[in-house]
């Protein structure tokens, strides 16, 4: 009975970290609101990680002198580390980071990342897809394309769809 009681206590246990793992990408595609955002290619299809499509983002760079040589969202060089919030706003279309701060905003879109590596992170730089669909994203992300990102109020995002401008 012991045993039993144990083995469950640990798959519940197992079940609820799986959850509070996911909750912030389910969140972003049950509730959020679809936004469209410019993508360039970051880095090929890697065999130990499957089929997926590193996404750069030129309009949410914090780093204005970053190129397309040296990608990513850059860093906020103020000597900490944590969560970067990124303001958006619209742009011709598309949305466009407009502030980033180390406080949440109190309105308006934007995404909820953190830098605690070497650069900010907001969880929608890899798209998996399919081994077929995969190469002929890349091939659509060479001529530029834009991505659609859903996210919720509270900043948790995820990519939903690449398509042509």
């Amino acid at each position: 009975m012991k045993r039993t009681l144990t083995t469950a206590a640990v798959a519940a246990t197992q079940l609820v970290l799986v959850g509070v793992a996911v909750a912030p990408q389910l969140s972003a595609r049950a509730t959020g609101d679809t936004y469209l955002m410019r993508v360039a290619p970051l880095d090929p299809i890697d065999p130990f990680r499957g089929a997926y499509v590193s996404l750069d983002y030129p309009d949410l760079r914090h780093d204005s002198s970053q190129s397309f040589v040296d990608p990513g969202l850059g860093s906020l060089d103020d000597g900490q580390e944590g969560d970067v919030y990124i303001s958006l706003v619209e742009e011709d279309g598309v949305w466009v980071a407009d502030d980033w701060s180390r406080r949440r905003p109190a309105d308006g879109p934007y995404l909820a990342c953190d830098d605690r590596s070497w650069q900010i992170r907001c969880g929608i730089e890899s798209w998996f897809l399919p081994q077929d669909d995969a190469s002929r994203t890349e091939d659509l992300l060479r001529d530029g394309a834009i991505a659609e990102v859903k996210v919720d109020g509270r900043g948790h995002a995820a990519v939903v769809g690449v398509r042509a401008p």
